[in-house]
């Protein structure tokens, strides 16, 4: 193939590939964002896998928790905190749940409920007193740190009403309390109205962020007691974990659900049509080289074929008995010494006797019908059956002159 010719191909694919990936840029649908649920698996807005993601490389051992409450006995409850993010549970299970959760908190553990279900021991809901407020500006309250995260924004889905010396309330919306603490046993429990802070979208706000630290297990290094967020933490201290519960959300870890929110219709067109530019790019070079077979215009079986079909149409028998007539009477002059004018005439049989002995009548005979056939118009049968005759004749001669004659 000549280099201008190879030149405009390559262009052509590349131009090609340009036009789909401005198509696939401009026609392909935007990720799925219309997932509500507050999981560690949901990338979209509602979702908390930037949050679990983050912890995790902060240095905190955050970890998905599909078990039920009945489990949590089985953990390390001072090092553990456990984060309930608009969990769904039954009613009749409430009891049982408040219960598992009141012991892991007496044991030591950090429990942290957002939404409008009350898990917590000793916690009680109402409805918030500005329902038409969707997004509040908290306002903080005390030095402690949730407080000091700063002004948050939190939607206001329900306020905390279960208030006692022991109740801290570090953030309000009006006059509802939203971020509440309080100890349980020797733990501590947390609960915010809502989960937005904790979510994809809410956590790119600074403010956010420090509550949701703030909220979870104290940073590394620092002991209950500790002032200190950033001192190093002792080699005999276990690392602080954080569970996220996945067992109330009914998260099932399949592969679907891991690609859920994915462009997989758009993704798998753009492949299957760069996988095939690059066959027709790649195939041809690649493939086995040689030249192009170029089958012969004519062979001779096929032109003795259409010859004898043109003189079938045409019903000239005569070229085909005159032909054989002539190579019969050269033979005759050339090899057998017969003068043309004795082959022509009724003399030829006794003149080739005399020179090969035997009965040369019926060859003589052929010769005189071919002769008559150059002025009548003989059948395709009888022209063929003396034509045949003829070139009996020629080898029956061809094979007497080429033998030795005796004495």
């Amino acid at each position: 193939m000549k280099p201008n010719r190879e030149r405009k191909l390559v262009l052509l694919f590349a131009g090609a590939v340009l036009l789909l990936i401005a198509a696939a840029s401009l026609l392909a649908s935007p990720s799925d964002d219309s997932d509500p649920s507050p999981t560690t698996y949901n990338s979209g807005a509602a979702g908390i896998k930037a949050a679990y993601l983050l912890l995790g490389d902060l240095g905190f051992n955050a970890a998905r928790w599909e078990q039920p409450t009945s489990a949590l006995a089985t953990l390390d409850a001072p090092h553990t905190t456990l984060i309930f993010a608009d969990p769904s549970v039954p009613p009749d299970k409430l009891p049982a749940v408040r219960a598992d959760i009141a012991a892991f908190l007496h044991r030591g553990g950090r429990v942290l409920v957002t939404g409008d279900t009350s898990l917590l021991p000793g916690g009680a809901l109402a409805p918030p007193t500005q329902p038409f407020q969707k997004l509040c500006l908290t306002t903080p309250e005390g030095r402690g740190p949730l407080a000091r995260a700063g002004q948050v924004s939190l939607a206001d889905h329900a306020r905390w009403t279960a208030f006692t010396p022991l109740v801290q309330v570090a953030q309000w919306c009006g006059g509802d309390a939203v971020v509440v603490s309080y100890p349980v046993g020797a733990g501590t429990a947390l609960w915010w109205s809502s989960t937005l802070p904790l979510t994809n979208q809410g956590l790119k706000d600074d403010p956010s962020l420090k509550l949701v630290l703030a909220s979870v297990q104290n940073p590394i290094g620092q002991n209950p007691g500790s002032q200190n967020p950033t001192s190093p933490t002792s080699p005999n201290q276990p690392r602080p974990q954080i569970l996220f519960d996945e067992y109330f959300h009914g998260v099932q870890t399949s592969l679907f659900d891991l690609t859920r929110g994915l462009p997989l219709a758009q993704i798998a067109w753009q492949t299957a049509a760069v996988a095939l530019l690059l066959i027709l790019s790649f195939g041809r070079r690649n493939g086995p080289i040689r030249l192009p077979v170029r089958l012969p215009r004519t062979s001779p079986i096929e032109f003795a074929e259409s010859m004898g079909q043109l003189y079938r149409k045409a019903g000239a028998t005569q070229a085909a008995t005159e032909s054989a007539r002539h190579r019969l009477l050269h033979f005759l002059v050339t090899r057998c010494g017969i003068p043309r004018a004795v082959a022509q005439s009724d003399a030829l049989a006794e003149a080739l006797q005399s020179r090969l002995p035997g009965n040369w009548t019926a060859l003589a005979h052929h010769l005189t019908q071919a002769a008559e056939a150059q002025y009548q118009s003989l059948a395709p049968r009888s022209a063929l059956a003396l034509v045949k005759a003829l070139d009996h004749d020629l080898r029956t001669l061809t094979e007497r002159t080429a033998r030795p004659q005796l004495p």
